[in-house]
């Protein structure tokens, strides 16, 4: 199983990608960083990152909060805090609320997604693309084959 820096180099691989860190949404700490980070700062970069991934987190309008029309209800529904109300939070462990956020602007992507560990994860894998080079929808299936093999520690 691959860690911090094996993860980081392994996304740097997708076509188009710039950059790529590992960060601590509650700390704004970047855990590892590899390439470039938009505006030259990694720790800048982190913190600011780790600002929206707390502010999705903590929403309740944006975290799975109910059922969808046609979707499960009673006891297959999942409960407020988006967790399964049995107390499962999936197979691999404790499940973020909010899977991945997705920025764009003129000239790149941004993929901050979050990783699934069998503790309270706080760590998102931030991935910057650039929008000419990459591919939006192969970066998200990469990155969430790359994170459910992170290891932490």
């Amino acid at each position: 199983m691959p860690g911090i820096d094996e993860s980081l180099l392994e996304a740097m691989r997708l076509p188009g990608a710039r950059g790529a860190s590992v960060v601590d949404w509650i700390s704004g700490l970047a855990l590892g960083a590899v390439g470039d980070a938009p505006g030259g700062d990694v720790e800048a970069t982190a913190a600011e990152t780790a600002e929206l991934a707390r502010l999705a987190t903590e929403s309740g309008a944006l975290a799975l909060t109910g059922t969808a029309p046609g979707g499960p209800s009673g006891d297959d529904a999942i409960a407020p805090s988006g967790r399964d109300p049995g107390g499962a939070d999936g197979p691999s462990g404790k499940e973020p609320p909010v899977q991945d956020l997705i920025i764009t602007n003129a000239d790149s992507y941004h993929l901050l997604r979050f990783v699934t560990t069998t503790f309270d994860s706080t760590v998102f894998v931030h991935l910057w693309l650039d929008r000419s080079e990459g591919n939006l929808a192969l970066a998200r299936i990469r990155l969430a084959e790359m994170t459910d093999r992170l290891v932490l520690g």
